[in-house]
Formats: structure tokens, C-alpha cells, sequence
């Protein structure tokens, strides 16, 4: 049998723990699956004192994970630290410098720096593997990197954020407001106590741009996407939705184009008889369009300690069942060297439309306002509906708008004519209706 394989884990929160329980636990089983043990012989967290559940005091300790990453005697440094600089880029890079394996959940730190790290570790001829990154315990990354050779990939999209799922899961269910969601879904632990990088679709895009570069072989171009979250979604829109035949989802979309590669993170319309419209509370799901395959999607637990530390422990597996002088798969399917600038696609028609929904005063001339500007930026209306007014908002009117194929730059245009003609008394919403069977 080879040697065990060496393990130092940075950061020993829920994630952290859970891993090196598993590894205890599952040794055995891990041991017959890789061929060789695994040993975690080193860690490092800010709290020695604090309670893990778990006997640790066979590894050594390191209070800086940056001195475990160049100096422990270990195979494998697994960084669960979190955060896009700071020690866990300077721990990171100092593994894969000193030719160590490097597992990491931190879809920050690939987001930003996922390129140079890349490159560092193909030069040294070790892994950088990143499954815990995106969508928790769906085998994504892998599925990308290693399972679909040959196959060219026209658009990934997908729900990768279990806590705005769980939000508007809640919401349709329930009839509850998102205010109300919000909190329950931090009472659960769903949600952080500043939600912000959740529901404004920051951590989204993040898994986004990961995605992209896999997809299309382009550098990682996180702050190239257009991105927008759901805190702006009512009980009107998801009442609204239902009558039309559809479910909000917050999706993250990449697609290839005549123009260059789009990148999206927004609530979109999807129809309730489609697959993506049944992933329901913190589940999270990637779909994979290619020329060979069609479309693969895939769906699981996307968050929560368990379904985190299963994809670490699959990536320590997988580096465990490596050997010395096998050629690595690239980090993001192409050498790093050879990833292509990212090219923005420009604004573009899409098949779906847009349902607009205008809180306009309830007075002649206002219907007539509208549809002169929908005509204006040349958009076709399939459908405009007046909803009737409470008792106590009689002064106004709730009007939704349901468009053809158009682009988001004349909806976007039209809707600021609107609002500039002094015809709403609230904010207006725009949401896309989305081809995603």
C-alpha cells in the first residue's frame, strides 16, 4: 500500500470539523476506496481551546495557516478559512509554491484570484481542486473538468444559492413576505446575519464566473456580470408569476454568443412545468447545454456543512487515489496559460420576454403613456393586464406588462421613460422570462 496521505486543514469551523470527522470516521472505507490512508497531521484555526467535537490533539497546531501551508509536514493543505485575500490567498499560494496539493471551498478567493493560483499550481505539478466552491455537494466541477471531453458547451445556468431558493420557495408556499423569509431563513442558519452577498446575487455570481471559465475557456471575469438579487421581489410578483404559468428563481446564466460570452445573475420567470422550477428550498441545481450531450442537469444539497465537506473529502479522495507522475487535468479544464480573455457579450434579444410590473396613479392618459413608450423602444406587448386596487390604494393601480422577445437595454429605457413621465408611486419591477426547460 502507498504512503498515507497527509493532511493539514486550515479553519476549523462547521465545514472544517465536519471534514475531519468524516476523514476519522470514514477512514476504513476511505482507505480501501483510495488505496492508502489519510491522515490529518496538521491544523490550524484562531480558537485552540474552543470545543469541535472532535479529538484533534494527534495533529500539530499552527496558529498561522500560512506557516502550516510552507513548513507542515503534509501532502494536502485544505484551506477553509474564507475570504478573497488575507490569509487564505497568502496560505493558498504558499502550498501550491511549496508543491503541495491545495483542496479549497472558497469561491472568492477562485473568483478573484482562481487564474494566478492556476497557474502556480500547473507549474508545480500539483492540484488545485475546488468541487466545494459551487453548488456544495454537487459534483459540478468535476463533471465539467474531467466527465465531458469533446463536448462543447453552449450555456450553463442554474439556482447556486440555497438561501435566496429557500426565500422564494417560502414565499410562493407560504404567501409570507421576503422581510419575514429573510429572517426565519437566519434563525434556521440559512441565512448569514448580513444576508447582503446572498440576496444581492454577489455569491451567485462568484460561482458564476467559475462556471463560465470551465464552460468556455475564458480567464475568470467575476466583475463582468450583470448581476441583480431578489430583495426587490413581492407578494404581487410571486402572485403574478403563478397566474402566468411560471416560478421566480434567482438564476445565474452563461451563454455563449455571436458577440462574446454573457454572464447574468437575476430573478427570472422559469415555467412551473419546467425541471429548474421544481428545485425547491436550499437545493441547488447547475443545467449543462452542450452539442454532444444535450442537456445534463444536475441537482443536490448546494449548502450546509455536510454537503460542503462531502465535496472536500471527494477532492482529498481524489488526490489520495493520484499518483506521482500522472498528468493533471488543468485546474479550469485549460492549461491557465491558455484561457482566453473574457469577451463581453453585447445587449441581445432573448427568447422569453419580460414581465414589467408598473404602480402607477389611477388617472385617464396613464395607459396610453405606457404603451407609447413600449412602442417607442420598439417592444411588442403580448399581454397588459390592470389588477384591481385595494380599498385603501383606489389613487392607484398595479398594471403588468408581459413583452415579446426584446433586449434588456429597451425594456430598461422604456421603464426609465415611465417613471421620468411621473406616472408611478413605486419602484418599478422588471423580472425575465426565461427559456430553461
Amino acid at each position: 500500500m502507498a504512503e498515507a496521505l497527509r493532511v493539514g486543514i486550515a479553519g476549523l469551523g462547521t465545514v472544517g470539523a465536519s471534514v475531519a470527522r468524516v476523514l476519522r470516521d470514514k477512514a476504513a472505507e476511505l482507505t480501501r476506496q483510495c488505496g492508502r490512508d489519510i491522515v490529518v497531521t496538521a491544523v490550524s484555526a484562531r480558537d485552540r481551546k474552543r470545543d469541535r467535537g472532535i479529538d484533534l490533539s494527534a495533529a500539530t497546531w499552527f496558529d498561522d495557516p500560512v506557516q502550516m501551508a510552507e513548513k507542515a509536514d503534509i501532502d494536502v493543505f485544505v484551506e477553509l478559512i474564507g475570504g478573497d485575500e488575507g490569509p487564505a490567498r497568502l496560505a493558498v499560494k504558499a502550498a501550491l509554491e511549496a508543491g503541495r496539493h491545495v483542496v479549497t471551498a472558497n469561491k472568492a478567493l477562485l473568483a478573484k484570484h482562481g487564474v494566478a493560483l492556476a497557474e502556480i499550481a500547473e507549474k508545480k505539478g500539483v492540484l488545485l481542486n475546488y468541487e466545494a466552491a459551487v453548488a456544495g455537494g454537487i459534483p459540478v466541477i468535476k463533471t465539467m473538468r474531467e466527465a465531458m471531453a469533446g463536448n462543447a458547451v453552449t450555456r450553463v445556468f442554474g439556482i447556486l444559492n440555497g438561501t435566496c431558493n429557500y426565500i422564494l420557495t417560502r414565499m410562493e408556499a407560504e404567501g409570507i413576505s421576503f422581510d419575514a423569509c429573510l429572517k426565519d431563513a437566519q434563525r434556521l442558519g440559512y441565512a448569514e446575519a448580513d444576508p447582503t452577498f446572498d440576496i444581492e446575487g454577489h455569491d451567485t455570481a462568484h460561482k458564476l464566473s467559475i462556471l463560465t471559465s470551465l464552460a468556455f475557456g475564458t480567464k475568470i471575469a467575476a466583475n463582468d456580470i450583470y448581476m441583480e438579487g431578489i430583495s426587490n421581489i413581492s407578494q404581487a410578483d410571486i402572485r403574478a408569476a403563478a397566474d402566468l404559468g411560471y416560478r421566480i428563481k434567482l438564476l445565474g446564466v452563461a451563454q455563449r454568443t455571436d458577440s462574446g460570452i454573457e454572464q447574468r445573475v437575476h430573478p427570472t420567470m422559469v415555467p412551473t412545468a419546467s425541471v429548474i422550477a421544481q428545485v425547491h428550498g436550499v437545493t441547488n441545481a447547475v443545467a449543462i447545454e452542450t452539442d454532444i450531450l444535450g442537456e445534463l442537469l444536475l441537482s443536490g444539497p448546494g449548502a450546509g456543512g455536510n454537503a460542503t465537506a462531502s465535496a472536500v473529502i471527494g477532492d482529498i479522495a481524489d488526490i489520495a487515489k493520484s499518483r506521482p507522475g500522472f498528468q493533471h487535468a488543468p485546474v479550469f479544464g485549460w492549461p491557465a496559460k491558455e484561457l482566453k480573455p473574457y469577451k463581453k457579450a453585447r445587449m441581445r434579444s432573448h427568447a422569453g420576454g419580460y414581465f414589467i410590473r408598473l404602480t402607477v396613479h389611477d388617472r385617464t392618459g396613464v395607459f396610453a403613456a405606457i404603451a407609447k413608450r413600449m412602442a417607442d423602444n420598439d417592444i411588442s406587448l403580448e399581454s397588459i393586464v390592470q389588477q384591481a386596487a385595494a380599498p385603501e390604494t383606489q389613487a392607484q393601480k398595479t398594471v403588468i406588462l408581459v413583452t415579446h422577445e426584446t433586449t434588456e437595454a429597451a425594456v430598461r429605457k422604456a421603464v426609465e421613460g415611465i417613471t421620468k413621465d411621473g406616472h408611478l408611486t413605486d419602484k418599478p419591477q422588471v423580472i425575465r422570462i426565461e427559456r430553461a426547460e
